[in-house]
């Protein structure tokens, strides 16, 4: 059997849990949800990266779904379109019984893959969805939000980000109180986006596994969005998952700087760095036009793999592609029915079954199973935090 078809056999059996998809994002900015515009229980290629028939050729099993919201969107304009985001994810399970089914716990995951349907989880990209309330957090852990990634590209008032100037020098007070509160819940705690310094004091504070739902490896290219071998090197006694994700301007050195004059070229004619509208997709692709871009393949995100499981171990490497949060993908990985060709190339490379059983369902699952119960073990022992960030952080 060749390696693309034993990867497509392997994923029947242990399917991708994906930590990171921008779907919910993209709906609001083409059709404002109108779910009947776009409809992803039929191939959608041209506008979106992701549709029902196109994750069960990629063999996706689970998919945390973003329910992100841009840093300028700040205070209860956050919170209100975080909640938006959460409906949309709703509506899409609704609307597709046959093919999602909600998931909360890795129970339910365990559940969605018996019965044939991709277990659908939602994740809160940026502390900026809570405006510095604890109350919000457990709110929107109540509506099914089962990770939050600390910050985006922005720093909060409480953590840094990756993509920010230094502010508060990692976590501030409150911010750890943040983590402690996701722990007691049992909401995992995203690393993805957050300075090295914030993800340092995160993994120190927190008594569960945390995740990194959509980053890679800057030992292979140096990106500040990606994860430092010393930090890798945590997660091992942390239990938690680094999941690679597959942005090219994240894990191509060469994408990085073509990149960023791109963005520029955006910002240039009015257009936010990440709008990926017709619009900003026709201008890039003009400027691409004059600037060749570099291009990641499959081969670039298994480098990544390769030594993130050097570093860390096997039993500490995910997969979260963040298709539809970029405008460009890599060859090979263009869209969500693509997981199968990474999958080959790991074999190639004398990955083992057992090593791929792990990397695509079984580290996931596990993780949330772990932050559940450390979640049942702190409410036995203590109560909802109302700590503010001014009593904390003065």
């Amino acid at each position: 059997m060749d390696h693309l078809a034993r990867a497509r056999t392997l994923l029947a059996q242990h399917p991708v849990v994906d930590g990171h998809n921008d779907l919910p994002w993209a709906l609001r900015k083409q059709v404002r949800y109108d779910l009947a515009r776009r409809d992803v229980g039929q191939d959608q290629t041209g506008h979106l990266h992701t549709d029902i028939p196109r994750l069960r050729a990629g063999g996706v099993g689970a998919q945390f779904w973003s329910v992100y919201v841009r840093t300028d969107l700040a205070g209860d304009e956050a919170v209100s379109a975080t909640l938006e985001q959460i409906d949309c994810v709703d509506q899409l399970i609704a609307r597709y019984p046959g093919d999602l089914a909600a998931a909360l716990t890795a129970d339910d995951m365990e559940k969605a893959r018996a019965a044939g349907r991709i277990a659908s989880l939602k994740g809160a990209e940026g502390g900026h969805s809570i405006n510095n309330s604890l109350a919000t957090l457990r709110a929107l852990y109540a509506l099914g939000v089962r990770y939050m990634t600390l910050t985006h590209n922005d720093n909060i008032a409480w953590a840094d980000s990756a993509t920010d100037a230094p502010g508060v020098g990692g976590l501030s007070p409150f911010g750890h109180e943040v983590v402690r509160e996701m722990n007691r819940l049992g909401m995992l705690v995203d690393l993805s986006h957050v300075a090295a310094t914030t993800m340092r004091d995160a993994v120190s504070t927190s008594t569960a596994p945390v995740i990194f739902s959509h980053s890679s490896a800057r030992a292979v290219c140096d990106h500040p969005r990606n994860v430092p071998d010393d930090v890798l090197a945590l997660l091992p006694s942390n239990g938690g998952v680094a999941m690679v994700t597959f942005v090219p301007k994240f894990i191509l050195p060469a994408a990085v700087e073509w990149t960023a004059a791109a963005d520029e070229n955006l910002r240039a004619h009015g257009l936010h760095a990440l709008d990926t509208s017709p619009e900003a997709m026709a201008l890039h692709a003009a400027f691409e036009a004059a600037h060749p871009r570099p291009v990641a393949t499959v081969v670039t995100v298994a480098d990544h793999l390769d030594h993130m499981r050097a570093v860390a171990g096997i039993d500490h490497v995910g997969i979260g592609g963040d298709y539809d949060g970029t405008a460009f993908t890599p060859s090979g990985l263009d869209d969500v029915s693509g997981y199968p060709n990474l999958i080959a190339e790991l074999l190639s490379r004398g990955w083992s079954e057992g090593d791929v059983a792990k990397l695509t369902w079984g580290n996931a699952v596990r993780v949330l199973r772990d932050a559940e119960s450390v979640g049942r073990d702190e409410r036995s022992r203590r109560g909802p935090s109302n700590a503010t960030r001014e009593s904390l952080d003065g």
